[in-house]
């Protein structure tokens, strides 16, 4: 970890991805500054991809009718009290009717004027479309909570308010209440130099870490729609309204819950864990919880010297925040097994407040970026996943239990344990061109594609009576525990920064969210290959895999290049075939999700194009498979998370607002939501129909 004196002014350039010094700091603790964790020999993805930008794209360019260039319509709303519309540039004066004219343009779904790229410090959002704040960092939703004082702030406040910088967001039904919906929200993790005026890096204080603790984790809060307008709004003090934080007791469950690996002086039964941390990405169940992906847990532990912790990017002297100088346990020299029970995918029952969450570690132990789900044909789950770092693999989870109807407890009991048995697969990827056609400039392969096949790779199954390791040499705790070790001895394929990862409900095809890599191709680091199109890769891109008769329990699949990410006018991008002079540009996917149509909606972290981060949609099938637009833009430093795409309604949440090299609570980067003089606090934002009528239609 680097302080903060020497980043203050370092050019946003320098650091991979785009992201700010500030963000790689206390988000991922300067991942890509830190030496490439996968020190194996495993095959690169972009050694698999790199080639085929596709004969595919000439094909359908001469096939589907060509639609104008994005940018006409676009409508920023500042989100101050009573601010009102502003344009997001320059509009030509027939935008309006250029809106109009567009809507009834594109796949159902995505009907909408595009927004231009743009650098505006506020939420912009389609001609014809408004929105609003729905929830603020450090608004009150317990009972009894104070209202929010940036400046008397307290652990106990923060406990009972909204936690900070949300990330994945769910929202579930109400029976019973009318025009009510339950909102579940990742609190990722914590800007302090934007949460306490005069803070110092080097000298936390104690109350600064403990209000730190409690702004991590999760919340649970009902919202209410005023149905005239779209809007919707918190209820306080509802009784299903919950926080999570770094401190609440979970319970470790699965082949590894009780191992000696997981066993601490606070906790010798290796069963009970102090809190959540780094929550990124999620998904919800068919059986009604919520799931939430420990990411870059490795950032709040200290003083590590072991081969393992390197593995996972912990680093050897003090952490970013100096948590350890007032808890041991995030002190590794202290309590070496601290670390280990971290890096899971966590099971919230948002339905009963007083339940204790799960940490299940039969989905393994790496930077989940999240965890969806899909039942099989005879109902069990299939959960699949990606570990967030350069050069990591992604897996799938396929559970042996059947879930159960109903809403008793018995029930509910039951399906939580759901992915407590099962097997443990990590993806393995083969390309279908000769290795010397792939030079990862984006050139095509002799035969015009970038596909393949794969393989799910067993690593461990676990059952009621115990668990097998499939991994030679590894036990199944340390399977569960060293994941990343496990992928590297069995050859999973090495890919750039897998994320979220999600099955379209309408077709079953898988979507992987691969954001970027810079690293890929320099210096000793693997190369392109045909599953990776372009070596110094900083856009990103996105791959489509299908699963063997669409079954999601398959050992076996298809995959092929659904976008390459970047400008249109750059040759080396791909938008699965659609003519590029009508697509959006975009850059770094992250979290995906679909609408009702089948449209695949990507939201955007660290674009590398000179505007702000977004929410794009993209259709999947159909003449229009490829078309892009964009449907809105964050503010100055922010990054987009969570989407929700509902018929009438799109949710995101706007994390890290204002998280520029340099800023401060003294010299704040942006002044979003609230206006010059306030805090900048990162919040939740609906966005509407002005007419009432569906997004996109």
């Amino acid at each position: 970890m680097r302080k903060l004196l020497p980043l203050i002014g370092t050019p946003s350039g320098s650091h991979p991805g785009g992201r700010s010094a500030m963000t790689c700091r206390f988000r991922c603790g300067d991942a890509c500054f830190h030496e490439v964790p996968n020190t194996s020999s495993n095959e690169y993805v972009g050694d698999v991809i790199a080639g085929a930008l596709s004969r595919r794209s000439m094909m359908r360019a001469a096939a589907v009718v060509t639609v104008a260039a994005a940018g006409a319509g676009a409508v920023g709303v500042a989100q101050a009290p009573q601010a009102g519309a502003v344009p997001a540039g320059t509009v030509p004066a027939d935008a309006a009717a250029e809106a109009a004219r567009r809507k009834h343009k594109g796949a159902r779904g995505l009907r909408f004027a595009p927004v231009a790229p743009n650098t505006t410090d506020a939420v912009t959002v389609p001609e014809g479309y408004r929105q609003n704040v729905v929830i603020r960092w450090g608004e009150p939703i317990l009972r009894g909570a104070p209202a929010f004082d940036p400046e008397k702030q307290t652990a106990k406040a923060q406990a009972g308010q909204f936690g900070y910088n949300c990330d994945f967001l769910a929202l579930l039904p109400l029976p019973g209440e009318r025009n009510r919906q339950l909102l579940v929200a990742n609190h990722e993790y914590t800007d302090e130099v934007l949460m306490f005026r005069g803070y110092d890096a080097a000298n936390p204080t104690r109350e600064q870490a403990e209000i730190a603790w409690a702004a991590h984790g999760l919340s649970a809060v009902v919202v209410e729609e005023d149905r005239r307008t779209g809007k919707l709004t918190p209820v306080p003090r509802h009784q299903l309204n919950r926080r999570v934080t770094a401190t609440t007791e979970f319970r470790l469950t699965g082949p590894a819950a009780g191992s000696d690996l997981v066993k601490t002086s606070a906790d010798p039964t290796g069963t009970k864990v102090l809190g959540t941390l780094n929550n990124c990405a999620g998904g919800t169940t068919p059986w009604g919880t919520t799931l939430h992906g420990e990411e870059n847990f490795n950032q709040y532990f200290a003083n590590s010297s072991r081969a393992s912790d390197k593995r996972y990017g912990i680093g050897t002297g003090a952490s970013e925040r100096k948590w350890e100088r007032f808890d041991k346990r995030f002190d590794v020299a202290q309590e070496p097994n601290e670390v280990h029970r971290f890096g899971y995918v966590v099971e919230l029952d948002p339905y009963d407040p007083t339940s204790t969450p799960r940490k299940h570690t039969a989905l393994g132990r790496f930077k989940h970026e999240g965890a969806t789900v899909r039942l099989t044909a005879d109902g069990r789950p299939v959960v699949y996943t990606g570990d967030d770092e350069r050069f990591d693999y992604f897996y799938k989870f396929v559970g042996s239990k059947r879930m159960k109807r109903g809403h008793g407890r018995a029930v509910r009991e039951h399906n939580m344990s759901l992915l407590d048995e099962g097997t443990l697969y990590v993806a393995k990827l083969t390309g279908d061109s000769p290795a010397i056609e792939i030079d990862g400039t984006g050139k095509l392969p002799n035969d015009g594609e970038f596909d393949g096949s794969g393989e799910w790779i067993a690593l461990a199954t676990a059952t009621a009576d115990g668990a097998v390791s499939h991994v030679d040499g590894m036990s199944a705790d340390e399977v569960f525990v060293f994941t990343r070790l496990a992928g590297d001895k069995v050859g999973a394929t090495k890919m750039d920064r897998p994320e979220d990862i999600e099955p379209n409900p309408v077709t079953g095809k898988v979507y992987v969210a691969l954001t970027n890599n810079s690293n890929r191709g320099v210096g000793s680091n693997a190369k392109a290959d045909e599953a990776n199109p372009r070596n110094a890769n900083k856009h990103g891109h996105v791959l489509e895999l299908t699963e063997r008769w669409n079954r999601p329990e398959s050992t076996r699949f298809a995959w092929s290049l659904f976008l390459v990410a970047g400008d249109p006018d750059d040759p080396a991008t791909y938008f699965a075939g659609f003519p590029k002079e009508g697509v959006s540009p975009i850059s770094c996917p992250d979290n995906v999700t679909f609408d009702p149509y089948g449209n695949l909606w990507i939201s955007t972290d660290g674009a590398q194009l000179g505007s702000h981060d977004g929410l794009f949609g993209v259709a999947t099938r159909g003449e229009r498979r490829g078309e892009l637009k964009q449907f809105l833009t964050v503010p100055k430093g922010a990054e987009t998370c969570g989407p929700i795409v509902q018929d009438r309604r799109v949710l995101v949440a706007v994390q890290h607002p204002g998280e520029i090299d340099g800023a401060s609570v003294e010299k704040p980067a942006s002044t979003w939501p609230d206006g010059p003089g306030k805090y900048v606090r990162p919040a939740v934002v609906a966005v509407w129909r002005a007419d009432g009528c569906d997004i996109g239609v």
